[in-house]
């Protein structure tokens, strides 16, 4: 598959999505204020189909994911042999919410992030030369964005879905000897020995935890901790008069203030009402490479996972909640978030579309087929949104 994952069988067009809703807008945020957006159909860069050494094709694709605040992300897939969707929103997840638990994903994923680190287009094509030219190697007229681009989605399938090329022919079109080359020589550096590995997880654009917490009149409730790759630019609170936002010392906070493991509290006076509110942090920046995204409906229709290559500053917002009464003990009710750092654990020719779908998705007038609702289908490996 490839960055939009659609599987073509016997030349039947497999869809996965009902056209209603692959024309909805996605939501602003998901419940717990992660980043979430779509792939934009036929927006990404493809490379060239790869040769697994199976009947299937893959095509390599850099996906693009719009968020709801309208920035752009570009995305490989970490799931080859799931389809590729652009009917469903993908919701920011930390590595230990990575949908196959028998994926090796979840061992690997220290060296995906390595990949995303080390490849395109986190860097650049004169970089990438430079850097395998230190070894002896040359490239044909210097690397292309197709072939960088297939190496790299090829190295990240490597790691996560025990994929490798056929040697003999690692690319399906004819005449390509030159291509081909390239494309083996970088993904030789991003699967060698080179790669060591970058076990560190990025960390969510904007986390607070826990989400919910309860105390007593006249405490401190929390602490809510946050957790932030950016700046936070705006703190608004739904908070009854003399309820406030403080720091650990009691001092009433400010956005600015309010950094990447900041621990902030919700001060209420011991007169207050029994009652609840609210505050919400907005940050600007960058979604880090090797963030996973997971389709929100994958339990009842899975949808090909997709991992941060590159991003556009963004802005996203996470809310906490504190409720209070009168001699009530401190309660957490929501686990704070853990502290970023790996995953727990880690016949004829089918055309598997993960990364960039070479086929299209059609406009389905309403017609039933059979038991299901007809779908788009996407041609292409798997630089479907993987």
């Amino acid at each position: 598959m490839h960055g939009r994952s659609v599987l073509v069988r016997g030349g039947i067009a497999v869809a996965t999505a009902a056209v209603a809703m692959t024309m909805a807008a996605p939501a602003a945020l998901a419940e717990d204020g992660a980043a979430r957006g779509r792939v934009v159909d036929k927006a990404g860069e493809r490379g060239y189909s790869v040769n697994f050494g199976d009947p299937k094709h893959y095509v390599p694709e850099l996906f693009e994911l719009k968020l709801s605040d309208g920035s752009k992300l570009k995305m490989y897939c970490v799931q080859i042999e799931v389809d590729m969707r652009t009917d469903q929103d993908m919701i920011e997840r930390p590595w230990n919410k990575y949908p196959d638990a028998s994926s090796p994903f979840n061992k690997n994923n220290a060296k995906i992030n390595w990949v995303l680190h080390h490849g395109y287009p986190a860097v650049g094509l004169k970089a990438i030369e430079g850097a395998l030219g230190k070894n002896g190697v040359k490239f044909n007229e210097g690397l292309s964005a197709g072939e960088a681009v297939t190496a790299t989605q090829a190295a990240v399938w490597h790691f996560s879905d025990g994929k490798d090329f056929d040697r003999k022919k690692p690319l399906m079109e004819d005449n390509v000897e030159a291509a081909a080359a390239d494309v083996l020589a970088l993904y030789d550096y991003l699967v060698g020995k080179e790669n060591v590995g970058i076990s560190a997880q990025p960390k969510p654009t904007l986390d607070i935890g826990p989400a919910k917490a309860s105390g007593a009149t006249g405490s401190k409730i929390g602490p809510f901790s946050v957790a932030t790759t950016g700046d936070i630019t705006e703190l608004t609170s739904k908070l009854p008069e003399g309820v406030k936002v403080v720091d650990a010392d009691g001092k009433e906070i400010k956005a600015s203030a309010i950094k990447d493991g900041t621990k902030v509290f919700v001060d209420v006076p011991k007169d207050t009402k029994d009652g609840e509110g609210s505050f919400s942090l907005k940050v600007s920046g960058h979604l880090d490479t090797g963030r996973l995204f997971v389709g929100e409906n994958y339990a009842k229709v899975p949808a090909q996972s997709l991992i941060v290559a590159d991003s556009e500053k963004t802005s996203v917002s996470a809310n906490a909640t504190a409720s209070w009464k009168q001699g009530g003990a401190p309660v957490t009710e929501t686990p704070a978030p853990t502290t970023p750092g790996g995953a727990e654990s880690g016949g004829g020719n089918e055309l598997a579309n993960t990364g960039a779908s070479a086929t299209m998705p059609l406009v389905i007038g309403g017609a039933l087929l059979g038991a299901g609702v007809l779908m788009v289908l996407l041609v292409r490996r798997r630089r479907s949104e993987a």
